[in-house]
């Protein structure tokens, strides 16, 4: 888990979407246990109350669910993996448009720079 303590974004915060990007990238799958409280705390390098924090916010958002005396598991959700990757493309999208907006780039020619970029042929190696 790759945590950024530089950053703006809290820290349990971070580990949610740690944890997120793990289960889009096929690391992690619906039904795997992940690490205790303290386990992950110890991974993470973080307070156990950071990692609680992430935990109760997983469980909020539907993400994992904890069955007492077993552990936290990712939820089993078939839909689940589908809206995280949606979710988090519209958000890479969004960042995307407002970094291109504070340089100053109209929309046509957004469209036409990934347009561009989307279709170039491939570098002959």
């Amino acid at each position: 888990m790759q945590l950024n303590f530089n950053s703006p974004k809290p820290i349990y915060l971070q580990m949610v979407d740690e944890v997120k990007k793990a289960l889009v990238r096929g690391e992690l799958s619906p039904g795997d246990k992940i690490p205790s409280h303290k386990e992950q705390a110890q991974l993470s390098k973080v307070n156990p109350n950071t990692v609680q924090r992430a935990y109760q916010e997983m469980e909020r958002e539907g993400l994992t669910e904890t069955l007492r005396g077993q552990g936290t598991f990712i939820r089993n959700d078939p839909e689940l993996l589908r809206q995280i990757r949606s979710e988090m493309a519209q958000a890479a999208v969004q960042q995307f448009l407002e970094e291109m907006s504070g340089l100053g780039i109209e929309p046509g020619e957004v469209e036409r720079l990934l347009h561009k970029e989307l279709y170039k042929e491939p570098k002959e190696g």
